[in-house]
Parts: C-alpha cells; structure tokens; sequence
C-alpha cells in the first residue's frame, strides 16, 4: 500500500471508490447511487487542491486501485484558513489494517508542515470504529450535533470532534 497525495489523474479511480464506499457503508453523507458528481467535476475539484497550503487529498493506493483517502479542506478566509475538515473513507475490506491510522499521521505531518492549528471533523455518534481511529489520532469531542443526519428514515447524532496542532 502507498499512501499519496492526490493528483487530477487521479478523478476515475478516486471517484470509482467514492462510490464503492457509498454503497458498501452507511457512514458516509452519500446514499447508494445519489452522488452525480462526473468524472470532470472530480478532476475540476482535485485541480483546486493543488497548490493549496490548507487543502489536500491524501489517497491509499494498492496495486490495481485506490482503496481509501483522507481529505483536508481549510478555509478560505483569513480568519478560518488555519483549520481543516477532514473526511475519510477506507474500504470495508482494508480496514483494520493500520491504514486509518497511517493516513492521519501523514495528513499532521502535512498539516504541520503547512501552519495548519486545527483538524475537526463530524462522525455518527455509533461508529465506533471511526471513533476508536479519531480517538487514536488525539481526536477530542467537542459537542453533539443532534438530528444532525437521517439514515434509513432514522435521525442520526454526530459527535464534532478536533485536534489542535
């Protein structure tokens, strides 16, 4: 496995796993089939990461495929571009393999690197295998965002967790 930066070569087979994940969690914000993002469009959104200090797209690649990624999104304005939302997906089948683990160590090492003080990111209060990872990385809750989701016709929490660097 080669953890990397994202590049715009990259939109089929980053947008094939978006998709895959769609369908094989509920734990991602996209139901089954409703993403209509193009193969264009995700090359157009990975372009605008390029050269960024605060954006990246950190992928987990094998040898046919990309299996996971983890992605930072800073502000845009002077008062928020210190921060970063991060949204992460790994397959089912890569999972348990320290792959989590690795793509958060690489995306502080990048952080850093680049003056950014503060992670944060939302999860479903039930997934507690992304709760043990986010835990790991030095994740804290900050608070609870009730009904924040509705998941097969049922409101779902989400816990708003961060690290400052």
């Amino acid at each position: 496995m080669i953890i990397r930066e994202a590049i715009p070569d990259d939109a089929r087979a980053f947008l094939k796993l978006l998709k895959k994940l769609d369908r094989e969690t509920k734990f991602m914000l996209f139901e089954p089939d409703e993403r209509k993002t193009t193969e264009v469009e995700q090359r157009k959104q990975l372009e605008t990461f390029i050269g960024k200090d605060n954006k990246r797209v950190f992928v987990v690649e094998n040898e046919e495929d990309i299996v996971g990624f983890l992605l930072a999104n800073g502000g845009n304005c002077n008062r928020n571009k210190h921060a970063c939302y991060l949204v992460c997906g790994i397959l089912q089948k890569y999972t348990g393999q320290g792959i989590g683990t690795s793509l958060f160590e690489k995306m502080e090492e990048w952080a850093i690197k680049n003056g950014i003080k503060r992670l944060e990111l939302t999860v479903m209060k039930h997934n507690r295998a992304a709760l043990y990872l986010y835990g790991k990385a030095g994740f804290y809750v900050e608070g609870l965002k009730r009904n924040s989701l509705i998941v097969d016709g049922e409101f779902v929490d989400e816990f708003y967790m961060a690290k400052l660097l």
